[in-house]
């Protein structure tokens, strides 16, 4: 038994929860078109070339939740599973997913998205350890402010020891997949990296470092 970790977006899912959680919002004109529209734009961009401001993304991305209740939230949310979601989950990633179950692994997502998005998706891959980004919650709303480390680049690294210390687990034969530059620092740290679908950079520093490279799609 080891852990096997994985990445969310473009990794199990053809697409990108936080972008399209955005997308949703903008469809359902809960947020105002052309302005989000373009700022959800810039920050994916920036995700994408590994330049993202991670506090500044958030503030813009957690701001909506600060709008509702947390039942007009959760039914936003079904809505957007149906819509946005059970379309992108890949077959392929759903197989690999219950490969690891079969071997008796302990499975784990981790992503930068935050945790109101990706919990309900965890669930639906059957995954019950989620690692994610966590929006601060006050008096039953949530506050626009997060909670702890953004789970993010290193922050990926210093969530999981976190959940490492608390678990038992430990890293020995562990194995993480992901399609991101962004996760290098916690590809470095497992025993067994492996790039899923990876972008450019990614690609590049797999095959330096002879990883695993293998797609989903």
């Amino acid at each position: 038994m080891a852990l096997a970790i994985f990445d969310l977006d473009h990794t199990l899912l053809n697409g990108d929860s936080d972008y399209l959680w955005g997308q949703f919002l903008v469809n359902k004109g809960i947020v105002e078109r052309e302005y989000y529209e373009r700022e959800n734009q810039r920050y994916f961009d920036e995700y994408r070339a590994g330049t993202l401001d991670i506090f500044a993304f958030l503030a813009f991305s957690l701001e909506p939740l600060t709008r509702f209740s947390m039942e007009e939230l959760a039914e936003l949310h079904r809505e957007y599973m149906q819509t946005s979601i059970h379309p992108i989950i890949l077959p392929a990633g759903r197989a690999l997913i219950e490969k690891h179950r079969q071997q008796g692994d302990t499975l784990i997502i981790i992503t930068a998205t935050n945790r109101f998005v990706t919990e309900p998706i965890a669930k639906e891959l059957g995954i019950d350890n989620l690692l994610a980004t966590t929006p601060e919650i006050s008096q039953g709303r949530y506050t626009g402010r997060v909670d702890g480390i953004p789970c993010f680049k290193d922050g990926k690294v210093k969530n999981l020891y976190q959940w490492l210390a608390g678990s038992g687990e430990t890293l020995e034969e562990s194995r993480f997949y992901s399609d991101s530059l962004n996760d290098i620092p916690l590809l470095e740290l497992v025993t067994y990296p492996v790039a899923v679908d990876p972008d450019e950079t990614l690609e590049q520093h797999a095959e330096m470092k002879g990883w695993e490279i293998i797609s989903l799609r």
